[in-house]
């Protein structure tokens, strides 16, 4: 390939860059703290009776969900 190296030399810098992203992040704290509530609260509201009627108002494939299963 023509431009293998620079591929890799990509690959190395976002790796790099992802490496040091989660140091910080376990270094400081930060996720054990807020990403452990944050993702809690996501949880709670996806489960929630409103957040599954949002779901539903704003698929705009559900009224060809039905006729694909009658067809099938």
């Amino acid at each position: 390939m023509k431009f293998l190296d620079w591929y890799l030399k990509i690959a190395a810098v976002s790796a790099l860059i992802g490496a040091s992203m989660e140091l910080f992040m376990v270094k400081t704290g930060f996720c054990d703290d807020k990403v452990t509530v944050l993702e809690s609260e996501k949880l709670a509201w996806e489960s929630s009776p409103e957040a599954q009627a949002i779901k539903d108002a704003l698929n705009p494939w559900k009224q060809h969900d039905p006729l694909e299963r009658k067809d099938s």
